[in-house]
């Protein structure tokens, strides 16, 4: 699901099979308030952190209602490239055009207006340092704030902050799990689990984890920005199999490397939880919050 290279990354497969349920989640009223606040901007120009392979561009670009730009920065080149080729299939799908001139930036073209996306290869542990702040209107990022540490969110709030820019975070994690039905080892996974989440991913010092939202509001309320929060929690159904048996996985991976005394008692917990998972048995719900932080 995820592999260590300096910066935690994803792999692309994992982050298809998360984008459904991360698109259910995500709080529309809070994308709304974004809106709301560039709806004087004719043609709003978005930086999307940590892109991936743009599964939150292809979410929030339909909240815009007009033509607009994104700028896709990730450190990722194979990443990136599936970035284009998914919304190039997606948009063909809904009976969209899209054209590719020489290759640099992609146009989609719904009947509202035009998107125009293009990519950028950079080390977001730097940031802001390599982002192209002064060309774009707005700042977002999905589930990327409980990998970075406080310093990385103090350093991009005052470069945010010089220039007036929002900045919107979907999907941090707020702590709050719970895999259904209950079984033997769930608090020893769950308290591993919050200990991984809070070691260093790359991003200068120890992640915020669970700790993400409340950290990136007193850094922007500091700068005088109004902050507006949302609840987006994961809602995993027993009829998605594949995906609730991932996120377990995930949970026991990284609750093995920090509870090595329980190791007996996680992996018996991961089979029971494969075998509910591929016998239509195992939901789960995964606590999120989405924040948007506004210049006053």
């Amino acid at each position: 699901m995820v592999r260590q290279m300096g910066v935690e990354q994803f792999d692309g497969d994992w982050l298809a099979l998360r984008e459904p349920f991360d698109a259910m989640a995500r709080n529309p009223d809070i994308a709304r308030a974004l809106m709301d606040h560039l709806d004087e901007k004719g043609r709003p120009r978005f930086l999307d952190l940590g892109a991936g392979t743009g599964s939150l561009t292809r979410w929030l670009g339909h909240f815009v209602g007009r033509a607009h730009a994104w700028v896709l920065a990730d450190a990722d080149a194979e990443l990136m490239a599936r970035a284009f080729d998914t919304m190039m299939d997606s948009a063909e799908a809904i009976g969209w055009r899209a054209t590719w001139p020489q290759r640099k930036v992609l146009l989609l073209h719904p009947p509202e207006g035009a998107w125009r996306i293009e990519g950028i290869l950079t080390n977001l542990a730097e940031a802001p340092d390599g982002l192209p702040l002064e060309n774009v209107d707005a700042v977002t990022c999905s589930a990327l704030c409980d990998l970075v540490s406080e310093a990385w969110v103090v350093r991009l709030a005052a470069a945010l902050a010089r220039r007036r820019l929002p900045f919107y975070a979907a999907l941090n994690v707020t702590g709050q799990e719970r895999f259904m039905p209950p079984c033997p080892g769930d608090a020893l996974v769950a308290r591993g689990f919050a200990r991984d989440q809070r070691r260093a991913k790359g991003f200068g010092g120890m992640a915020l984890g669970a700790a993400a939202t409340d950290t990136i509001a007193r850094v922007f309320a500091g700068h005088g920005y109004r902050v507006l929060r949302g609840a987006s929690p994961w809602v995993i159904p027993r009829q998605a199999g594949e995906m609730a048996y991932e996120l377990a996985l995930g949970h026991a991976e990284a609750a093995l490397r920090h509870e090595r005394r329980g190791e007996a008692q996680i992996r018996a917990w991961a089979e029971t939880r494969a075998d509910q998972a591929e016998a239509g048995r195992l939901s789960a719900r995964v606590g999120h919050q989405d924040i948007l932080c506004l210049p006053g």
